[in-house]
């Protein structure tokens, strides 16, 4: 396997672990999503990998684009950002992994981090999970594919309310409406999601391939529609005065105060 900065990959019999190492809560940026594209790339090549486990480091699970530093902002402003040369580029390959993944979330999944834990399969999680698509909370728009994720995995309804409100979801109300799949005590998560990983190991590789193929048909086209679209709108939202307001709260750790404009 190759040598990443941000992850580390093992192979352990025929499930595989990458796990994010950016504690104590994994901000992400371009480079975080390119390695990890990368890693579940190689690994989709590689025939003693049966299904890969997604963790983290640290107390978050990822909590996001990180404002307090301005490195967040940075993502977003430092050149008006296109369809093709975003990070969404990398988050669509993320989509196109051919093997199964079992995401351990141990922590807060917030913003674009929630985007990320809904790359894997399925999902186990703990009473301390958190659960946000807290766009609307910096005056911005929803992204990382999250319009088409969010509802097909929760319902239409409830991912609205999610996007809506940008409220947090404990992991026991996840389980309850789909999304995660394993609750399970925070010392159990990762050890779960081997588990959860070594039983698909231990099915066909070519029949969980197919079968997987089928199940997940047209996912990566999809996420590429919706993160298109939702790239187009959050390019419209940034130069707004509500979005500045957004993130200096966000980083002041304040209740905003929008103004619609």
């Amino acid at each position: 396997m190759a040598d990443y900065d941000d992850i580390e990959v093992t192979l352990t019999g025929n499930v595989a672990l990458i796990e994010i190492q950016r504690p104590p809560h994994n901000f992400f940026d371009r480079a975080l999503i390119l390695q990890l594209a990368d890693a579940c790339g190689e690994l989709g090549e590689n025939a003693d990998c049966r299904a890969i486990v997604l963790a983290a480091q640290g107390k978050s699970f990822c909590a996001g684009a990180n404002f307090s530093d301005g490195s967040g902002q940075n993502i977003l402003e430092k050149e008006k950002p296109t369809p093709e040369t975003h990070l969404y580029v990398e988050a669509v390959r993320l989509f196109s992994t051919k093997k199964p993944i079992v995401g351990a979330i141990q922590g807060a999944a917030i913003g674009g981090g929630l985007g990320l834990a809904l790359v894997p399969d399925f999902r186990v999680t703990c009473p301390e999970g958190r659960f946000s698509a807290n766009f609307t909370r910096l005056g911005f728009h929803p992204g990382f594919g999250l319009t088409h994720t969010l509802p097909a995995l929760v319902g239409q309804q409830n991912a609205t309310m999610m996007m809506y409100t940008g409220r947090r979801i404990k992991g026991e109300e996840a389980v309850k409406m789909g999304l995660a799949d394993v609750l399970v005590p925070l010392d159990q998560v990762r050890g779960a999601a081997m588990e959860l990983a070594a039983e698909i190991a231990e099915c066909s590789p070519l029949g969980v391939i197919e079968t997987r193929a089928t199940m997940r048909g047209g996912l990566a086209e999809r996420v590429k529609a919706a993160t298109d679209h939702e790239l187009t709108i959050q390019n419209v939202l940034r130069e707004t005065d509500d979005f500045k307001e957004g993130i200096a709260a966000s980083s002041e750790r304040r209740v905003p105060n929008f103004q619609g404009r």
